[in-house]
């Protein structure tokens, strides 16, 4: 019987399922670091032990800083930046892993009238100054680097994933990064394409599964000689059918609760007559087909699993050796509902440990050729 629970005769392939998750607030800086972060990521690792996996925490460090200096300033951790801290720690601890993330808007960002007012010039990562970028990830791991050292000192910050998944245009960006001795970078999904306040077209990306070192030309393109891999989230080309789910639907209501407010990010026009990547690539209608990321806050279990077992049909006809299978999630999502129906996908791989391993970014890099 086909239950999503039955054993497979193919055993032949190996998934690293690698589950990251973007720790951070709502994209206006509305909420409660404890309620959105804290306490729904501690619900999460104690689930994830229950059976054997683990966590990769991207922090987003900007907002992180943020807290801490309203904390030293005022003296009042209006912001539970400790408590943040101290949870980070306690994921190295435990065996989890936290990498970095950044929402470069989040490093201006003022605390007025009883809300946070980011620098919204800054919105666009891939569109930062060289400098201004160099600065902000160099903070950023520098910051993760000496909380997290003390508790294991074979900590290393290595892997990145962009705010909104801005990576193109990728040169600056990847020069950063180099310099800063990352060797992971996690924001492409095939297929997925933006045009507007974040600009950029993953289409072309060689791979929805499989790493490739990645071009600084174009983080999209393969250059053998790259010092920086990509690991793309897992995504199909599906139709809107597929993205039906009770967890999408609390999302996008979320999205229109805390939408961006009226003096946010605007972009820039184009030069007159020069044409946009969307004129180039127009995004497919309703009716086309999407971007459908493994995302494990939004996705039920069962589309989780039939999703897993595609990749693994992916992976055997590429050869068979063992594939990152990269899932994104946000703390700020992780309610009682997706706690449930992500049970299933846990209890699923969990049982099959033949074809899936609970992995981090650092050793699926370490199993890569090279």
């Amino acid at each position: 019987m086909e239950d999503g629970l039955t054993a497979s005769p193919d055993r032949d392939t190996v998934l690293q399922l690698i589950f990251t998750l973007d720790y951070e607030l709502h994209g206006n800086g509305d909420g409660c670091p404890r309620e959105l972060m804290v306490e729904p990521t501690e619900r999460m690792m104690a689930q994830f032990e229950r059976h054997g996996a683990r966590l990769t925490i991207l922090a987003d460090v900007a907002e992180i800083l943020r807290f801490k200096e309203h904390a030293e300033t005022r003296g009042r951790d209006d912001f539970h930046y400790r408590a943040i801290a101290s949870q980070l720690q306690d994921a190295i601890r435990r065996g989890h892993d936290v990498q970095l993330h950044l929402h470069s808007s989040w490093f201006n960002a003022r605390w007025e009238d009883g809300r946070w007012v980011q620098d919204w010039s800054e919105y666009d990562f891939a569109g930062l100054p060289l400098e201004r970028m160099d600065g902000y990830v160099r903070t950023g791991k520098r910051f993760l680097e000496s909380l997290l050292q003390p508790v294991d000192p074979g900590y290393r910050c290595l892997a990145f994933r962009a705010a909104n998944w801005s990576m193109q245009p990728s040169r600056t960006a990847m020069e950063v990064l180099h310099k800063n001795g990352f060797q992971i970078e996690s924001s492409v999904f095939k297929w997925g394409r933006r045009s507007g306040l974040v600009d950029f077209d993953y289409a072309a990306a060689p791979s929805a599964l499989r790493p490739w070192r990645a071009s600084f030309d174009d983080v999209c393109q393969e250059d053998p000689n790259s010092p920086i891999w990509e690991f793309p989230i897992y995504a199909e080309r599906r139709s809107v059918l597929a993205f039906l789910s009770p967890n999408r639907l609390y999302r996008a209501w979320l999205g229109f609760r805390h939408r961006l407010p009226a003096d946010g990010p605007t972009r820039e026009p184009a030069a007159p007559g020069a044409p946009s990547r969307r004129a180039r690539r127009r995004a497919p209608g309703w009716l086309g087909k999407h971007a459908w990321k493994a995302d494990f806050n939004q996705c039920t279990g069962g589309q989780l699993i039939r999703a897993a077992r595609r990749a693994e049909r992916l992976a055997r006809a590429d050869g068979g050796a063992p594939a990152p299978f990269v899932l994104i999630g946000h703390s700020k999502l992780f309610t009682p509902a997706n706690e449930r129906s992500l049970e299933r996908f846990l209890r699923f791989a969990a049982a099959r440990r033949e074809r899936f391993r609970f992995a981090t970014f650092g050793e699926a890099l370490a199993s890569l050729p090279g």
